[in-house]
């Protein structure tokens, strides 16, 4: 009852799932349970929309000034099978660097999509980081250690001449950690800069890793860029032959 679109059982979503809303100047889509998932998808980002905490108005939403945002649970964008909302923006009113963006219902922007270039050191360190739970949904395998990280990128990128002296020479070994160590500060800035967790909680390497997870940051079809020979390539000009 009192509902305007109903989606068949068995699709990873509550009975009152979300609302889809139109607002003055677009669209805007909120997870109204407080147990179940909601996701909006677009191009280059998928993000998780904050659980209601407290019976009452949502927490935040995702607004869609202009083009198209898939919604649904997990399953639903798996399978090709979610909503589709679309708004169609108006000539000068919008720029489409920022047609997205997560807001309150009264317009305070509140969380801002996080999409890492796949091009990038950033997203190498972020995939090795999360692969073990990629893996593993139950999440019971340890995650790698920043050394662990340097490590395996430099299994993934082919340099096995660094391999022998990642493995005998500390300086070099340190030197590496390092330098990943620079970009996990950088991934826990990013998340907390975009409010994809609570103010007060701490950010663990369990915890970062478990949002780039549920958020579509990284996902387990990122994988297969392992065995994809041109990203590695990138990725090998990227370490091993300019700066940090």
């Amino acid at each position: 009852p009192d509902v305007d679109v109903t989606v068949a059982a068995g699709r990873g979503l509550s009975r009152r799932a979300g609302v889809i809303s139109a607002v003055a100047g677009g669209a805007w889509i909120a997870n109204i349970s407080q147990t179940h998932a909601l996701y909006a998808e677009g191009e280059g980002y998928r993000i998780r929309l904050p659980r209601m905490e407290e019976h009452g108005e949502p927490s935040g939403g995702w607004f869609v000034r202009a083009g198209t945002a898939l919604v649904g649970s997990r399953t639903m964008l798996d399978e090709g099978q979610p909503l589709s909302v679309t708004v169609a923006g108006q000539a000068g009113t919008w720029d489409a660097g920022q047609d997205l963006t997560l807001i309150r219902p009264d317009g305070d922007s509140t969380l801002l999509p996080l999409y890492l270039d796949p091009m990038t050191k950033l997203f190498l360190v972020a995939l090795m980081w999360c692969r073990p739970w990629l893996i593993d949904p139950a999440e019971t395998s340890p995650l790698p250690r920043t050394p662990e990280i340097a490590r395996s990128a430099l299994e993934v990128t082919g340099a096995y001449h660094e391999l022998e002296r990642f493995d005998r020479d500390p300086a070099f070994r340190d030197l590496l950690s390092a330098r990943v160590a620079e970009h996990i500060k950088v991934l826990r800035r990013k998340i907390s800069d975009r409010g994809l967790i609570r103010a007060d909680t701490r950010l663990s390497d369990e915890v970062v890793v478990r949002v780039l997870i549920e958020h579509g940051i990284i996902t387990a079809a990122d994988l297969a860029r392992l065995s994809d020979p041109a990203w590695c390539s990138r990725q090998e000009d990227l370490w091993w032959t300019r700066g940090p």
